[in-house]
Protein backbone atom coordinates (compact mmCIF):
# COMPACT_ATOMS: atom_id res chain seq x y z
CA UNK A 1 0.00 0.00 0.00
CA UNK A 2 1.23 3.43 -0.78
CA UNK A 3 2.24 5.64 2.16
CA UNK A 4 2.88 8.24 0.04
CA UNK A 5 0.53 11.15 -0.35
CA UNK A 6 -0.71 12.81 -3.71
CA UNK A 7 0.84 10.27 -5.64
CA UNK A 8 -0.45 9.56 -8.88
CA UNK A 9 -3.83 7.71 -9.55
CA UNK A 10 -3.13 4.12 -10.37
CA UNK A 11 -3.97 2.99 -13.44
CA UNK A 12 -3.31 0.44 -16.14
CA UNK A 13 -1.25 0.89 -18.97
CA UNK A 14 -3.20 -0.17 -22.02
CA UNK A 15 -0.43 -2.36 -23.49
CA UNK A 16 0.48 -3.87 -20.06
CA UNK A 17 -2.18 -5.86 -18.52
CA UNK A 18 -1.64 -6.57 -14.58
CA UNK A 19 -0.72 -10.19 -14.68
CA UNK A 20 -3.21 -11.56 -12.31
CA UNK A 21 -0.92 -15.15 -11.70
CA UNK A 22 1.60 -13.78 -9.69
CA UNK A 23 1.72 -15.96 -6.91
CA UNK A 24 1.58 -12.55 -4.47
CA UNK A 25 -1.58 -11.76 -6.81
CA UNK A 26 -4.03 -14.26 -6.37
CA UNK A 27 -5.94 -14.72 -10.30
CA UNK A 28 -9.23 -13.04 -10.45
CA UNK A 29 -12.38 -13.86 -11.24
CA UNK A 30 -12.20 -11.17 -14.01
CA UNK A 31 -10.28 -13.55 -16.86
CA UNK A 32 -8.77 -11.76 -19.34
CA UNK A 33 -7.64 -13.23 -22.94
CA UNK A 34 -5.61 -10.75 -23.31
CA UNK A 35 -1.42 -11.62 -22.99
CA UNK A 36 -0.19 -11.56 -19.57
CA UNK A 37 2.77 -9.28 -18.49
CA UNK A 38 4.82 -8.10 -15.70
CA UNK A 39 3.32 -4.97 -13.65
CA UNK A 40 4.27 -1.68 -15.52
CA UNK A 41 6.94 0.22 -13.19
CA UNK A 42 6.93 4.21 -14.18
CA UNK A 43 8.34 7.29 -12.91
CA UNK A 44 6.18 10.03 -11.49
CA UNK A 45 6.39 13.27 -9.74
CA UNK A 46 4.70 13.38 -5.78
CA UNK A 47 5.21 16.68 -4.33
CA UNK A 48 4.44 15.14 -0.67
CA UNK A 49 7.76 13.68 -1.20
CA UNK A 50 9.91 16.28 -2.80
CA UNK A 51 11.73 13.85 -5.11
CA UNK A 52 10.89 13.73 -9.00
CA UNK A 53 11.31 9.73 -9.18
CA UNK A 54 9.13 7.86 -6.90
CA UNK A 55 8.32 4.61 -7.90
CA UNK A 56 4.46 4.06 -8.79
CA UNK A 57 2.86 0.54 -10.36
CA UNK A 58 -0.41 -0.60 -11.58
CA UNK A 59 -1.73 -3.26 -8.95
CA UNK A 60 -5.73 -5.25 -9.43
CA UNK A 61 -7.77 -4.66 -6.64
CA UNK A 62 -7.22 -7.54 -5.33
CA UNK A 63 -3.61 -7.34 -4.53
CA UNK A 64 -4.38 -4.33 -2.38
CA UNK A 65 -0.94 -4.98 -0.17
CA UNK A 66 2.63 -3.96 -0.20
CA UNK A 67 3.72 -5.55 -4.20
CA UNK A 68 6.18 -8.41 -4.07
CA UNK A 69 5.43 -10.27 -7.27
CA UNK A 70 7.66 -8.33 -9.47
CA UNK A 71 9.96 -6.97 -6.86
CA UNK A 72 12.35 -8.24 -4.69
CA UNK A 73 11.78 -7.90 -1.22
CA UNK A 74 14.43 -8.26 1.72
CA UNK A 75 11.27 -9.27 3.99
CA UNK A 76 13.56 -11.95 5.80
CA UNK A 77 11.55 -11.55 9.32
CA UNK A 78 11.83 -14.96 10.86
CA UNK A 79 8.83 -17.38 10.33
CA UNK A 80 8.43 -17.84 14.23
CA UNK A 81 7.72 -14.13 14.31
CA UNK A 82 5.17 -13.65 12.43
CA UNK A 83 2.00 -13.70 13.82
CA UNK A 84 -1.17 -16.17 13.64
CA UNK A 85 -3.55 -12.99 12.24
CA UNK A 86 -1.22 -12.38 9.23
CA UNK A 87 -3.02 -14.33 7.28
CA UNK A 88 -4.36 -12.85 3.68
CA UNK A 89 -7.68 -10.43 3.91
CA UNK A 90 -10.13 -12.13 1.64
CA UNK A 91 -11.95 -8.41 1.51
CA UNK A 92 -9.57 -6.15 0.17
CA UNK A 93 -10.17 -2.24 -1.40
CA UNK A 94 -8.60 -0.66 -3.48
CA UNK A 95 -5.58 1.06 -2.12
CA UNK A 96 -2.80 2.95 -3.87
CA UNK A 97 0.66 1.40 -3.36
CA UNK A 98 4.07 2.25 -3.80
CA UNK A 99 6.61 -0.36 -4.53
CA UNK A 100 9.47 1.00 -2.13
CA UNK A 101 7.29 0.15 0.63
CA UNK A 102 8.62 -3.14 0.55
CA UNK A 103 12.20 -2.38 0.59
CA UNK A 104 11.92 -0.15 3.86
CA UNK A 105 12.25 -1.10 7.51
CA UNK A 106 8.85 0.57 8.48
CA UNK A 107 6.69 -0.93 5.55
CA UNK A 108 8.91 -4.21 4.65
CA UNK A 109 6.76 -6.43 6.34
CA UNK A 110 2.98 -5.79 7.23
CA UNK A 111 2.16 -9.04 8.95
CA UNK A 112 1.50 -7.01 13.10
CA UNK A 113 -1.39 -7.18 15.23
CA UNK A 114 -2.85 -5.85 18.14
CA UNK A 115 -0.09 -8.17 20.67
CA UNK A 116 2.43 -5.97 18.45
CA UNK A 117 0.95 -2.85 19.37
CA UNK A 118 1.01 -3.50 22.45
CA UNK A 119 4.57 -4.45 22.48
CA UNK A 120 5.87 -1.33 20.64
CA UNK A 121 3.66 1.02 22.04
CA UNK A 122 4.65 0.23 25.68
CA UNK A 123 8.37 -0.16 25.14
CA UNK A 124 8.35 3.30 22.90
CA UNK A 125 6.18 5.01 26.04
CA UNK A 126 7.84 4.11 29.21
CA UNK A 127 10.83 4.29 30.25
CA UNK A 128 13.46 6.30 32.28
CA UNK A 129 12.34 9.47 32.15
CA UNK A 130 9.08 7.95 34.38
CA UNK A 131 11.22 8.34 36.85
CA UNK A 132 11.89 12.22 37.09
CA UNK A 133 7.63 12.27 38.01
CA UNK A 134 8.69 12.52 41.71
CA UNK A 135 10.83 15.36 40.93
CA UNK A 136 7.97 17.39 39.35
CA UNK A 137 5.93 16.68 42.72
CA UNK A 138 8.32 18.56 44.65
CA UNK A 139 7.02 21.90 42.56
CA UNK A 140 3.38 21.46 42.27
CA UNK A 141 2.63 19.63 45.73
CA UNK A 142 0.16 16.73 46.74
CA UNK A 143 -2.99 18.29 44.49
CA UNK A 144 -1.77 19.62 41.85
CA UNK A 145 0.55 17.06 41.30
CA UNK A 146 -1.98 13.98 40.74
CA UNK A 147 -4.26 16.40 38.54
CA UNK A 148 -1.71 17.34 35.98
CA UNK A 149 -0.57 14.14 35.54
CA UNK A 150 -4.02 12.90 35.49
CA UNK A 151 -5.22 15.73 32.67
CA UNK A 152 -1.85 14.97 30.63
CA UNK A 153 -2.47 11.50 30.62
CA UNK A 154 -5.76 11.61 29.33
CA UNK A 155 -4.98 14.74 26.91
CA UNK A 156 -1.99 12.40 25.15
CA UNK A 157 -3.91 9.22 25.03
CA UNK A 158 -7.07 11.45 23.47
CA UNK A 159 -4.15 12.54 20.51
CA UNK A 160 -3.28 8.44 20.73
CA UNK A 161 -6.78 7.80 18.91
CA UNK A 162 -7.20 10.69 16.88
CA UNK A 163 -3.65 9.64 15.06
CA UNK A 164 -4.85 5.63 14.93
CA UNK A 165 -7.73 6.84 13.04
CA UNK A 166 -5.87 9.33 11.00
CA UNK A 167 -3.28 6.50 9.78
CA UNK A 168 -5.81 5.44 7.07
CA UNK A 169 -7.88 7.60 4.50
CA UNK A 170 -11.21 6.20 3.13
CA UNK A 171 -11.71 8.72 0.97
CA UNK A 172 -8.66 8.07 -1.33
CA UNK A 173 -7.25 4.59 0.23
CA UNK A 174 -3.67 6.32 1.41
CA UNK A 175 -2.08 5.34 4.47
CA UNK A 176 -0.08 7.36 6.41
CA UNK A 177 2.60 5.42 7.62
CA UNK A 178 4.44 7.66 9.10
CA UNK A 179 4.54 10.73 11.20
CA UNK A 180 6.03 13.46 8.72
CA UNK A 181 3.62 12.13 5.70
CA UNK A 182 1.02 12.83 7.86
CA UNK A 183 2.27 16.37 8.95
CA UNK A 184 2.35 17.25 5.50
CA UNK A 185 -1.16 15.65 4.20
CA UNK A 186 -2.08 18.12 6.58
CA UNK A 187 -0.52 21.52 6.73
CA UNK A 188 1.25 21.51 3.48
CA UNK A 189 4.76 19.96 2.43
CA UNK A 190 6.76 23.07 3.25
CA UNK A 191 4.47 23.50 6.73
CA UNK A 192 4.45 20.14 7.18
CA UNK A 193 8.12 19.82 7.17
CA UNK A 194 8.90 23.20 9.48
CA UNK A 195 6.45 22.08 12.10
CA UNK A 196 7.10 18.46 12.62
CA UNK A 197 10.78 17.68 11.10
CA UNK A 198 12.74 19.70 14.00
CA UNK A 199 10.65 17.48 16.90
CA UNK A 200 10.64 14.40 15.22
CA UNK A 201 14.06 14.16 14.50
CA UNK A 202 15.11 15.28 17.91
CA UNK A 203 12.90 12.85 19.80
CA UNK A 204 14.01 10.06 17.68
CA UNK A 205 17.97 10.79 17.92
CA UNK A 206 17.54 12.31 21.12
CA UNK A 207 15.87 8.99 23.20
CA UNK A 208 18.70 7.14 21.04
CA UNK A 209 21.22 9.74 22.82
CA UNK A 210 19.32 9.27 25.93
CA UNK A 211 19.22 5.32 25.69
CA UNK A 212 23.33 5.13 25.47
CA UNK A 213 23.78 7.67 28.16
CA UNK A 214 21.59 5.79 30.49
CA UNK A 215 22.06 2.21 29.59
CA UNK A 216 25.67 2.93 29.97
CA UNK A 217 26.09 4.75 33.14
CA UNK A 218 23.63 1.86 34.60
CA UNK A 219 25.69 -1.09 33.45
CA UNK A 220 29.00 0.76 35.32
CA UNK A 221 26.65 0.82 38.29
CA UNK A 222 25.49 -2.66 37.61
CA UNK A 223 29.39 -4.33 37.62
CA UNK A 224 30.50 -1.93 40.64
CA UNK A 225 27.34 -4.01 42.09
CA UNK A 226 28.19 -7.37 41.33
CA UNK A 227 32.02 -6.79 42.12
CA UNK A 228 31.78 -5.23 45.38
CA UNK A 229 34.00 -7.10 47.92
CA UNK A 230 34.91 -9.53 44.84
CA UNK A 231 38.24 -9.86 42.60
CA UNK A 232 36.86 -8.17 39.34
CA UNK A 233 37.41 -4.78 38.97
CA UNK A 234 35.09 -2.60 37.31
CA UNK A 235 37.13 0.60 37.71
CA UNK A 236 39.34 -0.34 34.47
CA UNK A 237 36.90 0.70 32.15
CA UNK A 238 36.23 4.57 31.80
CA UNK A 239 33.12 5.88 31.15
CA UNK A 240 33.48 6.74 27.54
CA UNK A 241 34.46 3.25 27.02
CA UNK A 242 31.44 2.06 28.96
CA UNK A 243 29.46 4.47 26.80
CA UNK A 244 31.76 2.26 23.46
CA UNK A 245 30.52 -0.79 24.73
CA UNK A 246 26.81 -0.38 24.78
CA UNK A 247 27.34 1.66 21.57
CA UNK A 248 28.53 -1.95 20.27
CA UNK A 249 25.57 -3.96 21.87
CA UNK A 250 23.09 -1.84 20.36
CA UNK A 251 24.58 -1.34 16.78
CA UNK A 252 25.04 -5.30 16.73
CA UNK A 253 20.78 -5.44 17.50
CA UNK A 254 20.22 -3.19 15.19
CA UNK A 255 20.83 -5.47 12.54
CA UNK A 256 17.18 -7.01 12.56
CA UNK A 257 15.73 -5.90 9.33
CA UNK A 258 12.48 -4.09 9.77
CA UNK A 259 9.85 -2.92 12.44
CA UNK A 260 8.26 -6.31 13.01
CA UNK A 261 11.34 -8.46 13.48
CA UNK A 262 12.21 -6.18 16.44
CA UNK A 263 8.54 -7.24 17.86
CA UNK A 264 10.18 -9.55 20.45
CA UNK A 265 12.92 -6.74 21.42
CA UNK A 266 9.78 -4.64 22.36
CA UNK A 267 8.25 -6.92 24.49
CA UNK A 268 11.35 -7.64 26.45
CA UNK A 269 12.15 -4.27 26.48
CA UNK A 270 8.59 -3.61 27.57
CA UNK A 271 8.45 -6.40 30.21
CA UNK A 272 12.24 -4.86 31.74
CA UNK A 273 10.27 -1.38 31.81
CA UNK A 274 7.52 -2.47 33.92
CA UNK A 275 10.06 -4.54 36.16
CA UNK A 276 12.31 -1.89 37.39
CA UNK A 277 9.55 0.84 37.56
CA UNK A 278 7.70 -1.59 39.42
CA UNK A 279 10.28 -2.85 41.57
CA UNK A 280 12.30 0.97 42.39
CA UNK A 281 8.83 2.32 43.81
CA UNK A 282 7.82 -0.63 45.67
CA UNK A 283 10.96 -0.93 47.53
CA UNK A 284 10.97 2.81 47.95
CA UNK A 285 7.91 2.43 49.80
CA UNK A 286 8.47 -0.55 51.71
CA UNK A 287 11.17 1.18 53.23
CA UNK A 288 8.92 3.64 54.79
CA UNK A 289 9.44 7.01 54.15
CA UNK A 290 12.55 9.18 54.35
CA UNK A 291 13.60 11.14 58.46
CA UNK A 292 12.39 14.44 58.25
CA UNK A 293 10.24 13.86 55.03
CA UNK A 294 8.54 17.08 53.44
CA UNK A 295 5.44 17.59 51.14
CA UNK A 296 5.67 21.48 51.08
CA UNK A 297 6.18 22.54 47.86
CA UNK A 298 9.35 24.22 46.84
CA UNK A 299 8.80 27.75 46.73
CA UNK A 300 11.64 29.70 47.04
CA UNK A 301 12.43 33.65 45.33
CA UNK A 302 9.91 35.39 43.26
CA UNK A 303 6.79 34.96 41.91
CA UNK A 304 8.06 34.80 38.17
CA UNK A 305 10.71 32.13 39.56
CA UNK A 306 7.84 30.06 40.94
CA UNK A 307 6.00 30.38 37.87
CA UNK A 308 9.01 28.88 35.78
CA UNK A 309 9.30 26.71 38.10
CA UNK A 310 5.61 25.11 37.80
CA UNK A 311 6.01 25.50 34.02
CA UNK A 312 9.52 23.13 34.43
CA UNK A 313 7.53 20.89 36.36
CA UNK A 314 4.86 20.46 33.84
CA UNK A 315 7.27 19.77 31.04
CA UNK A 316 9.08 17.17 33.35
CA UNK A 317 5.42 15.75 33.29
CA UNK A 318 4.79 16.19 29.64
CA UNK A 319 8.49 14.24 28.97
CA UNK A 320 7.18 11.18 30.79
CA UNK A 321 4.88 11.01 27.47
CA UNK A 322 6.37 9.83 24.70
CA UNK A 323 6.26 7.26 21.62
CA UNK A 324 3.05 9.81 19.69
CA UNK A 325 5.82 10.00 16.75
CA UNK A 326 5.86 5.85 16.12
CA UNK A 327 2.43 5.19 16.51
CA UNK A 328 1.30 5.88 12.57
CA UNK A 329 5.03 3.37 11.49
CA UNK A 330 3.80 0.82 14.57
CA UNK A 331 -0.02 0.88 12.72
CA UNK A 332 1.84 0.75 9.83
CA UNK A 333 2.86 -2.96 10.01
CA UNK A 334 -0.55 -3.80 10.08
CA UNK A 335 -2.71 -5.76 7.02
CA UNK A 336 -5.71 -3.66 6.39
CA UNK A 337 -8.79 -4.19 4.59
CA UNK A 338 -12.33 -2.87 4.10
CA UNK A 339 -14.04 -5.08 6.62
CA UNK A 340 -10.83 -5.53 9.10
CA UNK A 341 -9.56 -1.72 8.82
CA UNK A 342 -6.04 -1.76 11.18
CA UNK A 343 -6.98 1.39 13.29
CA UNK A 344 -9.22 -1.81 15.07
CA UNK A 345 -5.89 -4.14 16.64
CA UNK A 346 -3.73 -1.14 16.74
CA UNK A 347 -6.72 0.66 19.61
CA UNK A 348 -7.06 -2.73 21.01
CA UNK A 349 -2.83 -3.03 21.73
CA UNK A 350 -3.06 0.94 22.81
CA UNK A 351 -5.68 0.13 25.01
CA UNK A 352 -3.68 -2.37 26.81
CA UNK A 353 -0.23 -0.82 26.67
CA UNK A 354 -1.49 2.25 28.14
CA UNK A 355 -3.07 0.04 31.01
CA UNK A 356 -0.27 -0.90 31.99
CA UNK A 357 1.72 2.92 31.71
CA UNK A 358 -0.78 3.64 34.21
CA UNK A 359 -0.38 1.04 36.60
CA UNK A 360 3.28 2.16 36.69
CA UNK A 361 3.35 6.15 36.31
CA UNK A 362 1.14 6.68 39.03
CA UNK A 363 2.26 4.25 41.57
CA UNK A 364 5.93 5.68 40.73
CA UNK A 365 5.66 9.66 40.96
CA UNK A 366 2.92 9.13 44.23
CA UNK A 367 4.82 6.42 45.86
CA UNK A 368 8.19 8.10 44.91
CA UNK A 369 6.90 11.61 46.20
CA UNK A 370 5.72 9.66 49.53
CA UNK A 371 8.80 8.11 50.00
CA UNK A 372 11.48 10.98 49.21
CA UNK A 373 9.70 13.97 49.47
CA UNK A 374 11.65 17.27 49.01
CA UNK A 375 14.57 14.96 49.32
CA UNK A 376 14.49 13.16 46.38
CA UNK A 377 17.48 13.74 44.13
CA UNK A 378 17.07 15.77 40.51
CA UNK A 379 18.07 12.97 38.95
CA UNK A 380 14.60 10.93 39.74
CA UNK A 381 13.76 7.58 41.38
CA UNK A 382 16.99 5.03 40.33
CA UNK A 383 19.89 8.04 42.05
CA UNK A 384 17.33 8.02 45.24
CA UNK A 385 17.36 4.28 45.30
CA UNK A 386 21.05 3.83 45.30
CA UNK A 387 21.90 7.06 47.42
CA UNK A 388 19.61 6.23 50.25
CA UNK A 389 19.06 2.48 50.09
CA UNK A 390 22.28 0.76 48.89
CA UNK A 391 23.31 -0.16 52.25
CA UNK A 392 19.53 -1.83 53.23
CA UNK A 393 18.88 -3.27 49.88
CA UNK A 394 19.65 -6.96 48.81
CA UNK A 395 22.35 -6.46 46.05
CA UNK A 396 20.77 -8.63 44.39
CA UNK A 397 17.77 -6.23 43.57
CA UNK A 398 20.18 -3.18 42.85
CA UNK A 399 21.51 -5.66 40.38
CA UNK A 400 17.87 -6.90 39.37
CA UNK A 401 16.97 -3.43 38.66
CA UNK A 402 20.32 -2.51 37.02
CA UNK A 403 20.03 -5.13 34.74
CA UNK A 404 16.30 -4.22 33.87
CA UNK A 405 17.51 -0.61 33.07
CA UNK A 406 20.36 -1.87 30.82
CA UNK A 407 17.59 -3.95 28.89
CA UNK A 408 14.64 -1.46 28.37
CA UNK A 409 18.06 0.89 26.90
CA UNK A 410 19.21 -1.33 24.59
CA UNK A 411 15.38 -2.09 23.09
CA UNK A 412 14.70 1.88 23.38
CA UNK A 413 16.99 2.40 21.30
CA UNK A 414 15.89 0.15 18.54
CA UNK A 415 12.18 1.01 18.75
CA UNK A 416 13.71 4.91 18.34
CA UNK A 417 16.18 4.35 15.92
CA UNK A 418 13.74 2.39 13.28
CA UNK A 419 11.94 5.88 11.76
CA UNK A 420 15.93 7.39 11.46
CA UNK A 421 16.89 3.85 9.55
CA UNK A 422 13.63 3.80 7.10
CA UNK A 423 14.45 7.58 6.34
CA UNK A 424 18.05 6.94 5.65
CA UNK A 425 17.47 3.94 3.73
CA UNK A 426 14.88 5.75 1.89
CA UNK A 427 17.52 8.08 0.49
CA UNK A 428 19.35 5.17 -1.35
CA UNK A 429 16.11 4.06 -2.50
CA UNK A 430 14.98 6.99 -4.30
CA UNK A 431 18.49 7.74 -5.84
CA UNK A 432 19.10 3.91 -7.26
CA UNK A 433 15.05 2.52 -7.46
CA UNK A 434 15.99 -0.90 -5.40
CA UNK A 435 16.58 -1.76 -1.81
CA UNK A 436 19.44 -1.30 -0.06
CA UNK A 437 22.19 -4.32 0.26
CA UNK A 438 23.17 -5.83 3.67
CA UNK A 439 26.18 -4.64 3.85
CA UNK A 440 25.07 -1.11 2.97
CA UNK A 441 22.17 -1.54 5.53
CA UNK A 442 24.83 -2.49 8.08
CA UNK A 443 26.85 0.23 7.55
CA UNK A 444 24.32 2.77 7.45
CA UNK A 445 22.45 1.88 11.15
CA UNK A 446 26.87 1.75 12.46
CA UNK A 447 26.85 4.69 11.55
CA UNK A 448 23.96 6.27 13.28
CA UNK A 449 24.86 4.03 16.20
CA UNK A 450 28.29 5.30 15.99
CA UNK A 451 26.97 9.34 15.51
CA UNK A 452 24.67 8.65 18.71
CA UNK A 453 27.55 7.20 20.72
CA UNK A 454 29.60 10.61 19.72
CA UNK A 455 26.73 13.12 20.92
CA UNK A 456 26.28 10.96 24.17
CA UNK A 457 29.92 11.46 24.63
CA UNK A 458 29.74 15.13 23.79
CA UNK A 459 26.61 15.78 25.59
CA UNK A 460 26.26 13.91 28.61
CA UNK A 461 23.99 16.19 30.52
CA UNK A 462 21.23 15.80 28.03
CA UNK A 463 19.11 13.93 30.82
CA UNK A 464 19.33 16.94 33.38
CA UNK A 465 17.28 18.34 30.85
CA UNK A 466 13.68 16.81 31.11
CA UNK A 467 11.72 20.14 31.13
CA UNK A 468 13.38 21.83 28.47
CA UNK A 469 13.07 18.24 26.81
CA UNK A 470 9.24 17.82 27.13
CA UNK A 471 8.26 21.12 25.65
CA UNK A 472 10.28 20.87 23.05
CA UNK A 473 8.46 17.38 22.21
CA UNK A 474 4.76 18.72 23.51
CA UNK A 475 3.66 19.94 20.13
CA UNK A 476 4.11 15.91 18.37
CA UNK A 477 2.51 14.51 21.46
CA UNK A 478 -0.53 17.18 22.34
CA UNK A 479 -1.06 19.46 19.49
CA UNK A 480 -0.43 18.50 16.08
CA UNK A 481 -2.71 15.81 15.91
CA UNK A 482 -5.25 17.87 17.11
CA UNK A 483 -5.35 20.33 14.01
CA UNK A 484 -4.13 17.40 12.02
CA UNK A 485 -7.94 15.94 13.21
CA UNK A 486 -9.47 19.01 12.00
CA UNK A 487 -7.24 19.35 8.51
CA UNK A 488 -7.94 16.40 7.44
CA UNK A 489 -11.40 15.13 9.00
CA UNK A 490 -13.54 18.75 8.96
CA UNK A 491 -15.69 18.66 10.99
CA UNK A 492 -18.42 20.57 11.58
CA UNK A 493 -17.58 24.22 12.36
CA UNK A 494 -18.56 25.10 15.86
CA UNK A 495 -19.40 21.54 16.16
CA UNK A 496 -18.17 20.30 20.03
CA UNK A 497 -15.52 17.96 17.94
CA UNK A 498 -14.01 21.20 16.06
CA UNK A 499 -14.43 23.59 19.61
CA UNK A 500 -12.23 20.19 21.38
CA UNK A 501 -9.55 19.84 18.78
CA UNK A 502 -9.20 23.87 18.26
CA UNK A 503 -9.33 24.39 22.28
CA UNK A 504 -6.61 21.59 23.07
CA UNK A 505 -4.60 22.15 19.55
CA UNK A 506 -4.34 26.47 20.64
CA UNK A 507 -3.48 25.36 24.73
CA UNK A 508 -0.84 22.77 23.76
CA UNK A 509 1.55 25.23 21.40
CA UNK A 510 0.68 27.85 24.01
CA UNK A 511 1.85 25.50 27.52
CA UNK A 512 4.90 23.83 24.05
CA UNK A 513 6.03 27.80 24.09
CA UNK A 514 5.95 28.42 27.84
CA UNK A 515 7.70 25.32 29.00
CA UNK A 516 10.72 25.99 26.44
CA UNK A 517 10.85 29.26 27.99
CA UNK A 518 10.56 28.00 31.46
CA UNK A 519 13.69 25.29 30.81
CA UNK A 520 15.95 27.50 29.20
CA UNK A 521 15.47 29.96 32.40
CA UNK A 522 15.74 26.59 34.93
CA UNK A 523 18.66 25.86 33.00
CA UNK A 524 20.60 29.03 33.29
CA UNK A 525 19.51 29.50 36.80
CA UNK A 526 20.44 26.66 38.33
CA UNK A 527 23.38 26.20 36.18
CA UNK A 528 23.48 22.64 34.31
CA UNK A 529 27.59 21.67 34.19
CA UNK A 530 27.79 21.69 30.55
CA UNK A 531 30.42 19.17 30.39
CA UNK A 532 30.68 18.96 26.92
CA UNK A 533 33.03 15.27 25.88
CA UNK A 534 33.26 14.91 29.92
CA UNK A 535 30.66 12.17 30.62
CA UNK A 536 30.86 11.37 34.61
Amino acid sequence: MIDQVGSNPITSAPSQPHNSASPDHPQSTNITTEPKTGHEITFSSSPYVGSPDRLVTSMPASGARTPTATIKSRNITPKFLTPLASFSKTALHLTKLDPTDAWLPITESRNGNAYYAAFHTLCAGIGIQALILPVAFTVLGWAWGVISLTLIFTWQLYTLYLLVNLHESPENGVRYSRYMQLAKAAFGVRLGRILAKFSIVYLSLGSCVASIIIGASTSKIFFQVVCAGGKCNPEKLTVVEWYLVFTCAVVLLSQLPNLNSIAGVSLVGAAAALGYCSTIWAVSVAKDRLPNVSYNPIRPGSCVTRFFDVLNALGIIAFAFRGHNLVLEIQATMPTSKVHPSQVPMWNGIKVSYSLVATCLFPLAIGGYWAYGQLIPPSGMLTALFVYHSQDVAKSVLAFTSILVIINALSSFQIYGMPAFDEMESKYVKRYKKPCEWWHRMIIRAVFGFTCYFLAVAIPFLSNLAGLVGGIALPVTLAYPCFMWIRIKKPKAYSPSWWLNWALGVLGMILSGFLISAGVYVVIRDGVKFNFFKPV
